[in-house]
């Protein structure tokens, strides 16, 4: 393969999966580097992952008062060093055998290749519903600012260009939704370069190890992502859950102060 890529992995306390993973990805992708970006696990991540002694697996350990998946993401595509990255999860949710094609197609020229989702409702009534309403809603915001989408904007499964996103997040580092999950949506609407965009359908997996980490909070910082409106959604969702908002988002509390 000529060009080279890194499986960006984003974790906190996956001990159970983490290891089997990186071995998994070694296995099938050998070429490939994995970056497993740690939110500072209390765990024995860190400690599985250095005992592998293998070159081509690495975790950087986040400094704990900057905690964020998204956050974890973007830094790791700053820092990967290849000329592709591809953004995963690390509970065996994402098949492996997608990265593959997603890397091809990115080989081929595409700017940004979008793991797109055939069966989103496996992961529920309630989530399913949850990811298809906000994708609706962030698809019309994105048009409506003249941005590009695609059909799973809540993907997290993910290949790009290090060289066209890693100038894109270094620029627009503090207006990302860095607390939040969703990269993807972030990344589409602080580009303003027409990206050649492809997709590759997968089957979603169930979890296969350990717990999610989804909570009310995540809600919030969805809703927050998107412009004023979304802003004005987030305020209210973190009313009714009795969320501290501007613990979230402090920096809008000292703009109100004014």
């Amino acid at each position: 393969m000529a060009g080279t890529c890194t499986i960006i992995i984003p974790t906190y306390n996956e001990e159970d999966n983490i290891v089997r993973m990186a071995e998994a990805l070694r296995a099938a992708y050998p070429e490939f580097r994995v970056l497993f970006m740690d939110d500072n696990s209390t765990d024995r991540s860190r400690e599985l992952v250095e005992a592998m002694g293998d070159p081509s697996v690495r975790i950087f350990v986040r400094k704990p008062e900057e905690r964020g998946l998204a956050a974890s993401v973007m830094q790791g595509i700053r820092i990967c060093g290849t000329d592709y990255f591809i953004n995963m999860d690390c509970d065996f949710q994402h098949p492996l055998s997608t990265l593959g094609p997603i890397y091809e197609k990115l080989e081929a020229g595409d700017d940004l290749v979008v793991g797109t989702r055939t069966n989103r409702m496996i992961m529920g009534l309630k989530r399913g519903l949850g990811s298809w309403i906000f994708n609706i809603w962030y698809a019309m915001e994105l048009r409506i600012h003249g941005k590009q989408t695609v059909r799973d904007l809540m993907s997290g499964l993910m290949g790009g260009r290090t060289d066209v996103f890693g100038p894109i997040i270094e620029k627009e580092w503090d207006d990302m939704e860095l607390i939040g999950w969703k990269v993807l949506a972030d990344l589409l609407k602080h580009s303003d370069r027409r990206l050649r965009i492809g997709e590759v359908e997968y089957e979603f997996e169930k979890r296969d190890e350990g717990e999610s980490h989804l909570r009310d909070e995540v809600v919030v910082s969805s809703f927050h992502q998107m412009w004023g409106f979304g802003k004005l959604m987030a305020r209210f969702y973190s009313r009714i859950k009795g969320i501290d908002y501007y613990a979230m988002y402090p920096g809008e509390k000292r703009r109100l102060s004014f």
